[in-house]
């Protein structure tokens, strides 16, 4: 494995110095970029593309070739655990992700096994070991997860759903056979991330992106329990480098000073929270990722350096601890040199806060 040139994004996580803030932005690859649309078509379909290793690679790294981003993250998706469980994952066209066979009852969770890294999903560890070799030490790689919780909704949903009945009714009716599958799901997402070191990534991030739906109290219970038991699973030293982990609950920003309690290197924050606040409530215990609205990237230049000098200064001259980022992901149709003017607007903005 060569050095890495740039190692920002990880000392960053670390809150270690670096010369200026890091940034990259959540759905990097993907569908605001020309080139991802015309590889994607190239693959025939999104899992398709997924699951070729080379392909997965190439739109990994079209970011890289358009802005100076200081970490890539691996091309692919959340829902790759229940699909290898047998669920049968499918995109139907404007409605997002579906499985033939959901969640029901206790019988369908004892017979779900716990897939194995280098089998059922060998094709995603095979693109982490691609992006790898193809980065040849540029950036940092990241490896993901969906988070236990999040991963049950669509499993239990059945696909999207907006107000989550099937899996709160799951929580409150029958909570044991819940805790059974989020307990299976914590086991698969330890043995994947594992598996995504070993391959090759550099930092790993749990996406919990429907926690923000629960009460605090079963917020706790049901969604940070089980990344807790995650963050505890995890390789944390490899290649001779400590491994970062970040756990990121969209609209979780209630609860910050939990999240920090895992032991998590970083907490990812959406933009729901400002971030001078999110950095008294943490200290200096953990580094923070985020936070600027995804939609300020349709705005003029000016407007969007703007949100990131805030961001910037709001965070504060400690400037150490801080990954800039998106809320959440980008916007299929903001213009990527609004995406572009982003990036050199964190680098530029940033350096007086890092003597």
């Amino acid at each position: 494995m060569s050095e890495l040139k740039n190692d920002c994004y990880l000392r960053a996580l670390l809150k270690q110095p670096v010369d200026c803030t890091p940034v990259w932005m959540m759905r990097q690859a993907g569908r605001y970029l020309p080139e991802y649309r015309a590889t994607r078509g190239v693959a025939g379909d999104f899992m398709s593309l997924c699951k070729n290793a080379e392909l997965a690679s190439e739109v990994t790294l079209q970011p890289l070739k358009r802005f100076p981003l200081d970490a890539a993250i691996l091309f692919s998706d959340i829902l790759t655990i229940p699909d290898a469980m047998g669920l049968g994952l499918y995109f139907e066209a404007g409605e997002g992700p579906k499985f033939s066979h959901p969640i029901t009852c206790k019988a369908d969770v004892e017979r779900i096994g716990i897939p194995d890294p280098e089998g059922e999903l060998q094709y995603v560890m095979n693109a982490v070991r691609q992006i790898r070799h193809d980065l040849q030490g540029e950036v940092p790689l990241i490896g993901f997860s969906g988070s236990p919780w999040t991963l049950a909704t669509y499993m239990v949903e059945g696909g999207s759903s907006k107000a989550f009945t099937k899996i709160k009714k799951m929580m409150y009716a029958e909570p044991q056979t819940l805790h059974l599958l989020l307990d299976k799901l914590a086991d698969s997402v330890i043995e994947y991330l594992n598996a995504q070191i070993k391959a090759g990534a550099q930092a790993v991030m749990v996406f919990d992106t429907w926690g923000g739906v629960l009460t605090p109290r079963d917020y706790n219970e049901f969604s940070l329990r089980y990344m807790h038991k995650i963050v505890d699973g995890l390789i944390r030293e490899n290649d001779g480098r400590r491994v970062p982990v970040t756990l990121f609950t969209k609209n979780g920003g209630m609860w910050l000073e939990q999240i920090a309690a895992t032991g998590c290197d970083a907490i990812g924050l959406d933009w729901t929270i400002d971030i001078s606040d999110a950095k008294r409530r943490v200290g200096d215990k953990v580094a923070l990722q985020g936070n600027m609205d995804p939609s300020v990237l349709y705005a003029q230049p000016e407007r969007i350096r703007q949100e990131v000098a805030t961001i910037l200064e709001g965070f504060g001259d400690t400037g150490t601890g801080h990954v800039f980022n998106l809320g959440h992901g980008i916007h299929l149709d903001v213009p990527p040199e609004n995406a572009g003017v982003f990036v050199d607007a964190v680098h530029e903005l940033s350096k007086p806060y890092h003597k």
